[in-house]
C-alpha cells in the first residue's frame, strides 16, 4: 500500500490523494517516487481510463517541496517522473484532472499544470513563489505557464511569485471551474464522466496529437506528423463502434481497443 498517498478506483477512474496533510502536503523525495509508481500503474492499466489528482484535507492540495526535508539535507532526490511522478511524464495520453483543494504552490502548482484540466476549490491559491526563497520553478512551471496563459499574466506570476486566488485563475485561464469546497470532487468525477462518454482512444489521440502537434512551429507542419494514437484509434474496434452506434441511435459501448 502506498505511504503517502492513497490511490482509490471507480469503474475507469482511478483518483490519487497526496496525503501529508499535516505538512499541507507537501512532498520529499519517498514521496515523489511514491507517485511516479503510482501514475506509471495508471499509464500501464488498459483497465483506468481517467485518472484525478487532489490533497488530503481542505487546506492544500500541494505546498510544493518540503522544504523542511530539503534543509535537514534530504534534497530534491531522484525524480525519473518529475515531481509528484507527472511534471516529467511526456509520454502519457490518457487524461489527468486536477482537483486543487486549497492551496497549490510550487511544485503543488507545477502538478496541476502538468494535468489536462484543473478542477479548483473556491478557496484554492496558486502561486510560483520560488524566486521568494532564492529557487526557481524547475518543474515545468517556468515553460508551462506561459504556454497555458498570456506571456505577460505569466510573467507578472513568475518574477513576483504573487498568489493567485482561484476565481483569478479561471479568469487567466489556467483554471477550467471553480466549485465550492464541498462540490469539488464531484465536480472533477462530473468532467471525468463527461470524457467517459467519448471513445478513450479518441481521447487519446486527441491529447497525444494536441501535446506533440504544440512542438512543430506551424499548423501545416503539426497536420503533417505521425501519432501513434490516432493509427491505433484508425484500426480499433472503436473507430467501427462510434458511427454504427450513432447511425443505430444507441448509446456506443466502448472497449478501448
Amino acid at each position: 500500500m502506498p505511504e503517502f498517498c492513497s490511490v482509490e478506483r471507480d469503474g475507469k477512474v482511478t483518483t490519487v490523494t497526496i496525503n501529508r496533510p499535516k505538512l499541507m502536503n507537501a512532498l520529499h523525495p519517498p514521496a515523489n517516487i511514491e507517485l511516479g509508481e503510482v501514475f506509471d500503474d495508471f499509464c500501464a492499466d488498459p483497465d483506468q481510463w481517467i485518472a484525478i489528482i487532489t490533497g488530503e484535507g481542505d487546506r492544500a492540495f500541494s505546498a510544493g517541496n518540503d522544504l523542511k526535508a530539503t534543509a535537514s539535507g534530504g534534497g530534491l532526490g531522484e525524480m525519473p517522473r518529475g515531481f509528484g511522478g507527472l511534471t516529467s511524464r511526456y509520454d502519457n495520453d490518457k487524461p489527468i484532472i486536477a482537483a486543487v483543494n486549497g492551496v497549490a504552490m510550487g511544485g503543488g502548482f507545477e502538478i496541476a499544470l502538468a494535468c489536462d484540466l484543473i478542477i479548483a476549490s473556491d478557496n484554492a491559491v496558486f502561486a510560483l513563489p520560488e524566486p521568494r526563497v532564492g529557487l526557481a520553478a524547475l518543474a515545468g512551471g517556468m515553460h508551462r505557464l506561459p504556454r497555458q496563459i498570456p506571456q505577460k499574466q505569466a510573467m507578472g506570476m513568475l518574477l513576483t511569485g504573487r498568489r493567485v486566488s482561484a476565481a483569478e485563475g479561471q479568469e487567466l485561464g489556467f483554471v477550467n471551474e471553480v466549485v465550492p469546497q464541498a462540490e469539488l470532487m464531484a465536480a472533477a468525477r462530473r468532467w471525468a464522466d463527461q470524457i467517459l462518454e467519448c471513445s478513450p482512444l479518441s481521447v487519446r489521440a486527441t491529447k497525444q496529437s494536441v501535446m506533440d502537434g504544440m512542438k512543430a512551429p506551424t499548423i501545416e507542419e503539426a497536420m503533417g506528423l505521425r501519432y501513434d494514437s490516432v493509427h491505433k484509434l484508425i484500426k480499433s474496434e472503436d473507430f467501427i463502434e462510434g458511427p454504427r452506434a450513432f447511425a443505430e441511435k444507441r448509446k456506443p459501448e466502448w472497449k478501448g481497443r
